[in-house]
């Protein structure tokens, strides 16, 4: 068994075509994992960690995908995960369940949209990385650029530790500031990882770095501070070390540099994952509302389900042990059911394929077979049955209509609704009252399209595919009181129930404060208020979209020693919200999209007119060679069909990324 201290759990994150899965792919390649390179949009099978269907099709990373490989003596768990933020649930629950992480940015566009996300999604976890800036082949390559970017946009502490030997075309490796040589990557593959002495033109260039690099090291080392006062030499141990501990602590960003697809720099991301990113054991203890959780595999089993996929021969789960150890045939609780699970067969998975074992500790990432249960849930060995905290989910902004063709699509649509909806926490079904449609939401066009193309191509279902709809919300100005009381009387037993209290505007999507007192309301009521309440806020007053932004305050009432019950309050409950809430002047919130178009600068006047019309708010732009970043945000209703306008105005040459901003009044 391998040292927990020998284990990596890393994911690759960045913002689409920022080269992930290419970089994924010489990792696999040069610890031995495949025999062969394969390209994205290489025309050949395909990059390995790129196994689905519509991910070949449309050359884009979808779903997650995990596998496991050895850079010398340490096993590396890696987690492949989407860039584009239709995609982002896959980050998000990746990031959960990850010790350490890679976020690549591209050398010419640095910081983007998606970059920002997944910031934000590494700080939401606390998940320390290191940086990586891939495409230094590529005309425009800035990596000094890229780094103040990460700075100013991120607000990381962020620095190189190496150096660049040339750029653009003329990129032929890095100088190691830490050893103070010059790695070259040799050979068809750049397999041979060659170190020679620094390029005499680089040594006074590669000298100033160091000592930058050092000045800011010595914040984070008292020993390395006085060394640097007494002019001694750093010994490269101590550097490492001072690298490692200011990285786990989330206070340095190390920032490497290559070119995944040329081959450069790769070795070095791998010695770096090693020698900075944390092992199971030195993340932070996981603390749950009744124990801490210790990564002993001699303690009581603690795993969390973070992902599922339905398939033929049932449902494959991704876990995360974090406690204890887990063998086929054991029997755990699920400490949401509070039901007991026996483990079938336990595999490890590269990419698409399994690989069985024997036994899971603390530390691994697993998948069990034919285990029911739902995303999050936390598996446990008995008392006391531990929940550990589920993933952030975001909301859907777009809805599709969707109606099967024949009668017979109609039982295979069901089915690929019910998979879907199981494995895709942000995929939403529901009914429309008025039509009788099928309505499916997401988190964007790509996001449904792609469903669409699976419904066809998995189930061989065909349906009609409506216009498609924005998710609206609605909400409330201001504060308004309640005093409903609501009887019931039909031959028998009847029905009361009485309430008092409030709602007001909040930050917050939904708040339920409970201030009864004296036993006006029993308690055993409260929860069937609270569902009341949450019940009304489905479907608002103007135009039946759901309620946000609502507090509700629960104050007093009254009750009937024989007519109360849980019914007759959530009822109660239901029917006093949708009494109230035209009194707190409610109005209609629109989902507003931040985008970020990166056009050639000849088109840039085109560009901007064109997102002021769609009632764009212009945020500011970046000029770089031969190009502008421009950034709106932009009401999601005016942005459907964007990507053909776009490739008209600018002669296909300009692409965008969106991602959800905010509600705002429409």
């Amino acid at each position: 068994m391998i040292p927990r201290t020998r284990i990596r759990n890393i994911g690759i994150s960045a913002h689409i075509d920022s080269g992930k899965t290419t970089l994924s792919e010489r990792i696999l390649f040069y610890t031995g994992r495949i025999h062969a390179i394969e390209e994205v949009r290489g025309g050949g099978k395909g990059a390995t960690m790129d196994f689905m269907p519509e991910e070949k099709l449309h050359g884009i990373t979808i779903t997650s995908a995990a596998t496991t490989c050895e850079w010398y003596d340490t096993q590396i768990n890696l987690i492949d995960t989407p860039g584009h933020v239709d995609f982002t649930i896959e980050v998000e629950r990746a990031l959960r369940v990850l010790d350490g992480a890679v976020m690549v940015l591209c050398a010419v566009a640095g910081v983007q949209s998606q970059s920002i996300t997944v910031d934000r999604q590494m700080k939401r976890y606390r998940v320390p990385r290191l940086a990586f800036i891939n495409k230094m082949d590529r005309m425009g390559a800035d990596p000094f650029h890229v780094v103040q970017g990460i700075r100013d946009h991120l607000q990381l502490n962020a620095m190189l530790i190496q150096y660049p030997i040339g750029s653009e075309d003329q990129f032929q490796g890095v100088i190691d500031l830490v050893e103070m040589t010059a790695d070259y990557f040799e050979g068809e593959n750049g397999e041979n990882h060659v170190k020679k002495s620094i390029p005499e033109p680089l040594r006074d260039e590669a000298q100033q770095a160091r000592e930058k690099l050092l000045d800011a090291l010595s914040l984070f080392s008292e020993p390395m501070t006085e060394m640097l006062l007494a002019g001694e030499e750093i010994p490269k141990a101590l550097i490492w070390q001072t690298i490692r501990q200011a990285t786990l602590s989330l206070e340095f960003t190390p920032v490497l540099l290559g070119s995944a697809f040329k081959n450069k720099g790769v070795q070095n991301l791998l010695d770096a994952v090693v020698l900075y990113l944390p092992s199971p054991i030195d993340r932070e203890v996981v603390k749950t509302a009744s124990v801490s959780v210790y990564p002993n595999p001699d303690a009581f089993l603690v795993a969390l389900a973070f992902k599922l996929t339905v398939e033929s021969f049932g449902q494959l789960t991704y876990t995360r042990i974090y406690s204890g150890t887990l063998k086929p045939g054991d029997t755990v609780y699920n400490s949401r059911t509070e039901q007991r699970v026996q483990i079938g067969r336990l595999v490890r998975m590269h990419a698409n394929k399994r690989e069985e074992l024997k036994v899971a500790v603390a530390g691994d990432i697993v998948a069990l077979l034919g285990v029911d249960c739902a995303s999050g849930d936390t598996f446990c060995s008995g008392e006391p049955l531990v929940s550990l905290e589920k993933m952030f989910v975001p909301e859907p902004v777009i809805t599709l209509a969707i109606t099967p063709k024949k009668q017979e699509d109609s039982d295979r649509l069901s089915k690929a609704l019910n998979r879907f909806q199981r494995e895709d926490p942000t995929f939403r079904l529901s009914i429309d009252p008025e039509s009788g449609s099928t309505l499916i939401s997401g988190m964007g066009e790509l996001h449904l399209e792609i469903y669409l193309e699976r419904i066809q191509r998995e189930y061989n279902a065909e349906v009609y595919v409506g216009t498609p709809a924005v998710a609206y919300r609605e909400t409330i100005r201001q504060q308004a009181t309640f005093d409903y009381r609501f009887k019931k009387q039909s031959g028998g037993p009847g029905q009361y129930a009485h309430i008092t209290g409030w709602i007001e505007p909040t930050d917050e999507p939904f708040i339920f404060e409970n201030r009864v007192v004296g036993g006006a309301i029993p308690k055993e009521y409260i929860p069937a208020c609270e569902k009341g309440f949450r019940e009304a806020m489905q479907s608002g007053q103007l135009e039946g979209y759901p309620v946000t932004g609502v507090k509700v305050v629960l104050d007093g009432g009254s009750y009937h020693p024989i007519d109360s019950s849980e019914l007759a309050f959530r009822l109660a409950s239901h029917q006093a919200i949708e009494s109230v809430i035209a009194k707190a002047k409610p109005y209609i919130l629109e989902p507003i999209m931040l985008v970020e178009v990166e056009t050639p600068n000849e088109f840039m006047g085109r560009v901007q007119g064109d997102l002021s019309s769609r009632r764009g708010l212009l945020l500011g732009s970046e000029t770089m060679q031969g190009y502008t970043v421009i950034r709106a945000e932009v009401p999601l209703a005016r942005m459907f069909g964007y990507s053909t306008e776009l490739r008209s105005l600018t002669s296909g040459m300009a692409t965008f990324s969106m991602e959800f901003a905010c509600y705002r009044q429409s």
